[in-house]
């Protein structure tokens, strides 16, 4: 698992961009001194993600927190997800940011876990990986999202690994030499993966030793075609295989089973529908 930190400056800036200069309908309404309690939950079953971060932006703004379901756990409707308590201002101040975090999040958590689960009935050994299809600024959040559901964050910057694109491709004269190159100025300790559209551009691959090669936009019986003549020259052993391109809710379990290592989807972050949730708040007392 990716170690995710809670980036309290970035918290606080999704913060400010909603609340401005203040929140002058609560400032209108509610005395200063007065408390409240708040519980979140889902209206709907899925995967919790975003949990740790709501937490975070209720302490901010002086509140407690209790987290009653931890991130990665599937619940059910109604699951109390976190308890908060301080003023009922912060608590509106706060509502919108952290449900919207959590929303986005775990919807993108429980459509991976889905996919993850089906998949994986077709090749057990299958990961499903996100892509760089990501909201700038929220990369980190869905990437996270993405772990929690049981799938694999994949590249998450372009300092990660090296990958050997298309437009590469169109600058540097060809596979062979484009991988001599990586090759020859990256650490050991990189892996260095291959985007190829053909056979004949997978086998070129092979032969000039890449790590990974990415099978793009090739339909599942292509690939299962290109497995068997790699696999019948001695060129499949050692090497990840990665299915990307096209893939989405619809075709994935003919990729799963197409044999294949990884299946990589940008829907998961840029098209899986949010979660509903809710947050319900309570009049406490007033502070003296």
């Amino acid at each position: 698992m990716t170690k995710w930190f809670i980036d309290e400056k970035r918290l606080w800036d999704f913060l400010l961009e909603d609340i401005g200069y203040d929140d002058i309908t609560s400032e209108a309404l509610i005395p200063e001194n007065v408390m409240g309690s708040a519980r979140l939950f889902f209206r709907e079953a899925g995967v919790v993600a975003g949990i740790s971060e709501a937490s975070a932006i209720f302490r901010l703004l002086g509140c407690k927190t209790i987290i009653k379901t931890q991130d990665g756990t599937k619940v059910t409707t109604n699951q109390i997800l976190l308890e908060v308590e301080g003023p009922a201002r912060a608590l509106l101040a706060g509502e919108r940011t952290a449900l919207n975090l959590v929303s986005h999040m775990s919807g993108i958590a429980t459509k991976t876990s889905e996919i993850v689960e089906s998949a994986r009935k077709k090749n057990p050994l299958i990961k499903i990986s996100a892509t760089r299809k990501t909201l700038p600024g929220l990369r980190d959040y869905e990437k996270k999202a993405v772990e929690l559901g049981g799938g694999d964050p994949h590249r998450i910057r372009l300092d990660d690994c090296i990958l050997i694109k298309d437009n590469h491709l169109e600058i540097v004269s060809s596979i062979s030499e484009a991988l001599r190159i990586a090759k020859e100025k990256t650490s050991f300790t990189k892996k260095i993966e291959i985007e190829v559209e053909s056979y004949e551009a997978a086998e070129e691959a092979a032969k000039a030793g890449a790590d990974i090669i990415m099978l793009d936009n090739m339909n599942p019986d292509e690939i299962r075609t290109c497995l068997k003549k790699l696999e019948s020259l001695g060129l499949k052993k050692d090497l990840i295989f990665e299915a990307s391109g096209g893939i989405n809710s619809d075709n994935y379990e003919a990729y799963a089973a197409s044999g294949v290592d990884v299946i990589s989807m940008g829907s998961l972050t840029h098209s899986s529908k949010a979660l509903d949730v809710k947050l319900e708040i309570r009049l406490s007392r007033r502070k003296k």
